[in-house]
């Protein structure tokens, strides 16, 4: 089973298009933010904040965790494959 990707619709908006080619348009999907809160604390969900430092350090959704929006080791990546996975960033690229 592969990792389901999610991305808040309101989050990187030129990077959707970029993360669904990467994901083969497959396991991908564009969330709002209702669904990903509906997500957040359960079980085998994994939410990861991509915006700077500063901005993560402002305020972020419960239990992200940071990551640089296009340098992240695959270590901080769960090893379930079956996990859902939630990048969020609110940069206007």
């Amino acid at each position: 089973m592969r990792n389901l990707l999610l991305m808040l619709a309101l989050a990187c908006p030129l990077a959707l298009p970029l993360a669904a080619r990467a994901a083969g348009g497959e396991g991908f999907e564009v969330a709002d933010v209702a669904r990903v809160a509906s997500l957040v604390g359960k079980p085998g969900v994994y939410v990861f904040d991509a915006n700077p430092p500063e901005i993560f350090a402002k305020g972020h959704v419960p239990g992200a965790k940071h990551v640089h929006y296009s340098d992240y080791p695959a270590s901080v990546l769960p090893a379930d494959k079956g996990a859902v996975l939630v990048f969020y960033c609110a940069n206007k690229l």
